[in-house]
C-alpha cells in the first residue's frame, strides 16, 4: 500500500478542499498567428456576423435618409505658355517642377470668393429661389430695406456657390474639372458652366490687360535705355580722346570693344616681346653650337661630315696614314717613299685645319650677331614696358566705360524685340484657358453612394467586430488546443479525442479504425509507455462533470484488457456513478460501497465476463457519506488488495471542483490522469483542480483533452480526421 503521506493538520478534510491560494492567475497573452486568428474568427463568428449585419443595416438606412446630391462637371483646358507676359510674349514652357504649383494657383482662383461673386452676378443667383430655397424670405430681418435685403441674399448666394464648387489640381494632364454640387441637377450644371465661362473670361481679360500694360511698360523702358546708351557712348569717346588712346579691334570686328581690343603701344610691345623671345632662343642655340665645335676635332664637325670634298680629304688622309704605317714596318724614316707620304699627310692636315678654323669662325660670328640682336631687343622691350604699364590703367577705365555702353546696347535690342512681339497681332494671346466640355445635367445623384456607404459601414463594422472579438477573447481563458494543455497547465499530454456528436457515438465506438477509437488507442499507448509496470493504480478525474472522464475510463480499460493486461475498472464516483450505464449493465444492487463496508465479499460484487481480462466493480447503492467511505481504513485495504490481484486498476472518480473525493483518492493511487473538455473548461478552473490534486499529495501523470474541435482551435477542418485516419490494407 502506498504511503498516504503526512497526517493532515486540523480538520482531516482540509487538505482535500479548495484552497484560496490556488486561485487562477491571468492567462497568458494569446499568441498572434494565422491559426490563432483563424480560431478566433471561427469562435466569434456569430458576433462578427451580427456586427457586420448591423453595420450594413445602418449604412443602408443612412443612405436612404440622406438627401440626394447631384454633381455637374465642366472641363477647362490649360495652355502651358504665356505665363510671364511682362518678360515677353514668346511661348515659354513651364518648368516641370513648377507645373503643380501653377495648376494649384489656377484651382485656388476658381475656389476664390471673387470668382464666386462673378458667377452669382452673371447668373443672378442672388434673386433665385431654386438656389436660396423657397423659405429664404423668412430670414429677412425686420426693418431691412429692399436694397439691403437684395445685397444680403447676394452674399448668401455667394457663400452657397463657393461651398458648392469642387475642384482639384489635375494629375498627368492640363485639364481642370470644375464640379458643382446641388440638390437640383439642372442648377448644378448651370452653375458649373457659369464657373467655366467666368474663369475663361477672367483669364482672357487679364491677358489683354497685361498686354496693354506690357506695351506701355516696354515703350518707357526703350526710351530710358536709349538715352542712357547715348550718354555712355559719349563718355567713352571723350575719355579716349583726352588720353590719346587709339585702339584697334582684335579679329577684324566691326564694333570697337576695348575688352577685346589692344592699343598701338600694347600691340608693338607684344611684337617686340615675341621677337626678344625668338632672339634669346637663337642666342642660346648659337652658344651651344659654339661650345660643341670647340671641343671636337675637325674631322668630327658636322660641316666636315656633310661636305663631300672635305670627306674626300679625310678618306685620303686615312689611306696615306695606313700606307705610312705599313712602310715603317719595313723601312726607316729617311726612306724616300716614307718622306714623301709624310709630306702629303702634312699637306692634308693643313687643309683640314684651315677648313675647321673657317667653320669655327663662322659659328663664332653667328653667335656674336644673335647676341647683339638679343641685347638690342632687350633694351627696346624695357623702354616699351614702362610706357605700356601706364597705358594699361587707362585702358581698364576705358574698358569699363565701353562695357557699360555695350550692356545698354544689348538691353535696348532685347526691349525692341519684345516690343515688336507684343505689338504684333499674331502674338497677342487671348488667354491661356479654353472651355473644353460644357457641364451636362446629371441623370443620377453622386451622393448618397450606396456602394461607398456600405463599404464604409462594413469597414467600420469589421473594426468594431474585431475589437469586440478580441475583447471577448481576452476574458475567455478556455482550453482549446493540445498546446494549451502543455503550455498553460504544465502537464504532459497523452493525447486528445475529436468531438463526436451524441448520435454518432455508437458508430464511432464500434469501428476500431474510426478517428475516435484511433485517438483512444494513441492515448492508451502514451499512458502505457509513460508509467512503469509497478504503477498499476490509475485515477481518472476532471474539473467538473460532463468532460468525458467516465467514457475515457471505460474505453481505456477495454483497450488495456484487449492487450492482455488483467484490468479492473472501479467506479469510484460515489455521487453520480455512470460506468455500469456506459457498459449497458443493469444497475447493480451491490458494488464498491458494500465491499468497503463489509456487507458483501469482493467476489460477489465484481462483474466478470464483460470483456476478456476486464472486471468491473460498480458503486452499488449511492452512499450518504461518500467522503467518509473514501477516507476509511477499509477503503485503503481494498485499494491494497486490488494492487496485488490486478495488473492494472483504473478508478473513475468524481470531479475535483467542490469535492474532496478525487484529492483523497489521489493519495492512494500511483498516478492521476486529468481529463478536460476542449473549448469548455476554463484554464483557471483546470489549473485549480490540478493544484488541488498536487496539494493533496497526489501525482499528476498527465492529461487527456476530449471533444477537441479543430476549427475552434484555428486548425483546418479536416485536421483531426487527417491526423487519425488509418486505412488498413485488405
Amino acid at each position: 500500500m502506498n504511503d498516504p503521506g503526512p497526517a493532515p493538520q486540523g480538520n482531516w478534510l482540509d487538505p482535500y478542499m479548495p484552497n484560496r491560494q490556488l486561485a487562477a492567475q491571468p492567462s497568458a497573452v494569446m499568441p498572434l498567428g494565422i491559426s490563432a486568428i483563424r480560431g478566433l474568427l471561427f469562435r466569434q463568428r456569430w458576433l462578427v456576423a451580427g456586427v457586420l449585419f448591423a453595420a450594413a443595416v445602418v449604412g443602408l438606412i443612412a443612405t436612404l435618409l440622406v438627401t440626394p446630391m447631384y454633381q455637374a462637371t465642366a472641363k477647362v483646358s490649360v495652355k502651358p505658355y504665356g505665363v510671364y507676359v511682362v518678360e515677353g510674349q514668346a511661348e515659354q514652357s513651364i518648368p516641370s517642377n513648377l507645373i503643380y504649383d501653377y495648376l494649384s494657383t489656377l484651382v485656388e482662383r476658381i475656389k476664390s470668393r471673387k470668382l464666386a461673386e462673378v458667377v452669382v452676378d452673371n447668373l443672378k443667383l442672388g434673386e433665385r429661389n431654386d438656389l436660396l430655397g423657397p423659405d429664404v424670405e423668412t430670414g429677412r430681418a425686420p426693418g431691412m430695406t429692399d436694397a439691403e435685403w437684395k445685397e444680403a441674399k447676394r452674399k448668401i448666394a455667394i457663400s452657397m456657390v463657393a461651398e458648392a464648387v469642387v475642384v482639384e489640381p489635375p494629375q498627368g494632364n492640363w485639364v481642370i474639372e470644375i464640379g458643382v454640387q446641388s440638390e437640383d441637377p439642372v442648377l448644378a450644371a448651370e452653375i458649373a458652366n457659369g464657373y467655366a465661362d467666368a474663369f475663361v473670361a477672367s483669364d482672357t481679360r487679364t491677358s489683354l490687360e497685361t498686354n496693354r500694360y506690357a506695351m506701355t511698360y516696354l515703350a518707357e523702358q526703350i526710351e530710358q535705355t536709349r538715352k542712357r546708351l547715348q550718354d555712355a557712348e559719349q563718355l567713352s569717346n571723350e575719355y579716349a580722346r583726352s588720353r590719346g588712346i587709339i585702339v584697334q579691334p582684335v579679329g577684324g570686328g566691326d564694333e570697337e570693344d576695348t575688352g577685346n581690343a589692344e592699343t598701338l603701344t600694347s600691340a608693338k610691345l607684344a611684337n617686340i616681346n615675341q621677337r626678344y623671345i625668338e632672339a634669346r632662343a637663337a642666342r642660346i642655340q648659337a652658344e651651344e653650337r659654339w661650345r660643341a665645335v670647340q671641343a671636337i676635332p675637325a674631322s668630327q664637325l658636322t660641316e666636315v661630315q656633310t661636305s663631300a670634298s672635305l670627306q674626300s680629304l679625310v678618306a685620303d688622309l686615312t689611306e696615306k696614314r695606313a700606307q705610312l704605317a705599313e712602310l715603317r714596318q719595313r723601312y726607316s724614316d729617311d726612306f724616300p717613299q716614307i718622306v714623301n707620304l709624310r709630306a702629303q699627310i702634312d699637306t692634308i692636315n693643313a687643309q683640314l685645319e684651315r677648313s675647321s678654323s673657317d667653320i669655327k669662325s663662322s659659328v663664332r660670328n653667328q653667335l656674336n650677331v644673335v647676341r647683339n640682336q638679343e641685347q638690342a631687343l632687350a633694351r627696346e622691350l624695357e623702354n616699351l614696358t614702362g610706357a605700356t604699364l601706364g597705358e594699361q590703367d587707362q585702358k581698364v577705365e576705358l574698358s569699363v566705360l565701353d562695357r557699360e555702353a555695350q550692356a545698354l546696347r544689348d538691353q535696348l535690342k532685347i526691349l525692341l524685340d519684345r516690343y515688336n512681339e507684343v505689338n504684333s497681332a499674331a502674338n497677342v494671346k487671348p488667354g491661356t484657358l479654353q472651355q473644353m466640355d460644357a457641364a451636362l445635367v446629371p441623370s443620377s445623384p453622386y451622393s448618397p453612394n450606396l456602394i461607398r456607404n456600405l463599404s464604409i459601414a462594413l469597414a467600420l463594422g469589421i473594426a468594431l467586430a474585431a475589437g469586440l472579438a478580441v475583447l471577448r477573447e481576452t476574458f475567455d481563458d478556455r482550453v482549446r488546443s493540445p498546446e494549451d494543455v502543455e503550455d498553460k497547465l504544465g502537464l504532459p499530454l497523452f493525447g486528445h479525442t475529436p468531438y463526436v456528436a451524441e448520435r454518432d457515438m455508437s458508430t464511432e465506438g464500434s469501428n476500431r479504425f474510426s478517428a475516435l477509437m484511433e485517438s483512444y488507442s494513441s492515448i492508451r499507448a502514451g499512458i502505457d509507455f509513460s508509467l512503469p509496470r509497478s504503477s498499476n493504480l490509475i485515477q481518472l478525474t476532471s474539473s467538473q462533470a460532463g468532460e468525458g472522464k467516465s467514457t475515457t475510463a471505460v474505453v481505456l480499460a477495454e483497450m488495456f484488457a484487449s492487450f492482455g493486461r488483467k484490468t479492473l475498472l472501479v467506479d469510484a464516483d460515489l455521487r453520480r456513478p455512470s460506468v455500469a450505464k456506459l457498459l449497458g449493465i443493469e444497475k447493480p444492487k451491490v458494488g464498491l460501497v458494500e465491499v468497503v463496508l463489509g456487507h458483501v465479499e469482493f467476489e460477489a460484487a465484481v462483474i466478470r465476463g464483460v470483456h476478456e481480462n476486464l472486471d468491473i466493480l460498480p458503486v452499488g447503492e449511492v452512499p450518504r457519506n461518500p467522503t467518509e467511505i473514501l477516507a476509511s481504513h477499509e477503503f485503503k485495504d481494498f485499494v491494497a488488495r486490488c494492487r496485488n490481484e490486478y495488473s492494472l486498476v483504473i478508478f473513475d472518480s468524481c470531479p475535483v471542483m467542490g469535492l474532496a473525493d478525487a484529492p483523497m483518492l489521489s493519495r492512494l493511487v500511483d498516478a492521476t490522469v486529468f481529463v478536460l473538455e476542449a473549448n469548455t473548461m476554463p484554464f483557471s478552473r483546470a489549473r485549480t483542480a490540478v493544484r488541488r490534486i498536487i496539494a493533496a499529495g497526489g501525482k499528476m501523470a498527465g492529461a487527456i483533452l476530449t471533444k477537441y474541435r479543430a476549427l475552434e482551435a484555428g486548425q483546418n477542418y479536416d485536421y483531426q480526421y487527417t491526423y487519425y485516419q488509418y486505412n488498413p490494407r485488405d
